[in-house]
């Protein structure tokens, strides 16, 4: 897994309205909603966007089973719960802030609504859906969120401050949520423990929590944000294998020593920490971590293996020679 795979960077550009001398200054939001004209859906746009014919749930007949309705400056889509056959619903790049049509859907697989006006992400339950995106948005929780079946949620760039709502009895089948471009500040509230994928860069952590909960995550992603130790892993973190920490505040190269608890780690990024520059930063990374495969964007030699087994075994004589030195004191 590259680095660049995760290296998407988000950033929005906001201008200022500055009232007339005299007026009393409107919230930029607010005025943007006072402007914004509504637009529905029709079946104009509906016979424009509608494709994949598939048969229905009973098999006697057909019906068209995906909508894409990007960038129409959609408002309200009510029209869509007289199409209860639709499973993969895009409707990016709109204007919307209420979705509760899309309760109707009741055999929606897939949904897209990325780059709306939307502020919270409940959804009445959809039995089937496995794969929801409400990227771009101005969600501000994870509440609501109850869908059985889903697999993969995306919240990225969004306005989330606090993790809470993700009901591990409920969300039995979640395996990657992507929340980059938050503003979160801590990991709690994470109680999943069958997700694999945990996407967190980009936001405000300066602590990890919780995580002892996520016995079966493989992938780790927390670059760009605050931390300074690594204190908050666990031993019952025992999949891990990929672990991402870009961009923070590490200063100690004595923190990977935090990481011995995770015995599957191969994968460790600690660039653009301070830590990294320390002249001995790759051997004391495979002293202390002796079954870490790469560090940042290379992967360990031979002859680096080498070096870093003399090491430990020189401290273990040390330690040893200590000991030894301690009870003959003692004796004495």
């Amino acid at each position: 897994m590259s680095d660049e795979e995760f290296d998407d960077e988000y950033s929005a550009n906001e201008q200022e309205k500055e009232g007339e001398e005299g007026e009393e200054e409107k919230d930029p939001t607010e005025e943007e909603e006072e402007s914004l004209s509504p637009h529905l859906l029709t079946e104009e746009i509906m016979k424009e966007g509608l494709s994949l014919l598939c048969k229905t749930g009973n098999g006697l007949a057909h019906a068209y089973v995906k909508l894409e309705a990007k960038e129409k400056d959609l408002t309200d889509i009510s029209l869509l719960q007289n199409y209860i056959h639709l499973r993969y619903v895009d409707l990016s790049e709109n204007q919307l802030r209420d979705l509760s049509p899309l309760g109707s859907l009741t055999h929606l697989l897939w949904l897209k609504v990325d780059g709306n006006r939307l502020i919270s992400t409940r959804l009445p339950e959809l039995p089937y859906l496995q794969i929801a995106s409400f990227a771009h948005n101005r969600i501000k929780d994870t509440e609501g969120i109850t869908h059985p079946r889903l697999g993969s949620l995306n919240l990225k760039g969004n306005e989330i401050q606090v993790i809470s709502g993700l009901d591990p009895g409920k969300l039995t089948n979640l395996h990657t949520v992507e929340l980059r471009g938050n503003k979160l500040e801590t990991t709690a509230g994470l109680h999943l423990p069958k997700l694999k994928n945990l996407y967190l860069a980009q936001n405000f952590i300066t602590h990890l929590e919780g995580l002892e909960e996520l016995v079966q995550l493989t992938t780790l992603h927390l670059r760009d944000n605050r931390l300074v130790t690594l204190d908050g892993f666990s031993k019952s973190m025992k999949c891990l294998q990929y672990l991402n920490l870009r961009g923070n505040g590490i200063l100690n190269p004595q923190e990977m020593a935090k990481l011995q608890v995770l015995p599957m780690l191969r994968a460790l990024v600690l660039m653009d920490n301070p830590c990294s520059d320390e002249s001995e930063y790759r051997m004391e990374a495979l002293v202390l971590l002796p079954r870490l495969e790469r560090l940042d964007k290379d992967f360990f030699e031979e002859d680096e293996r080498a070096e870093a087994e003399e090491t430990r075994q020189r401290h273990r004589d040390e330690e040893q020679e200590m000991e030894e030195s301690a009870q003959g004191e003692v004796t004495e």
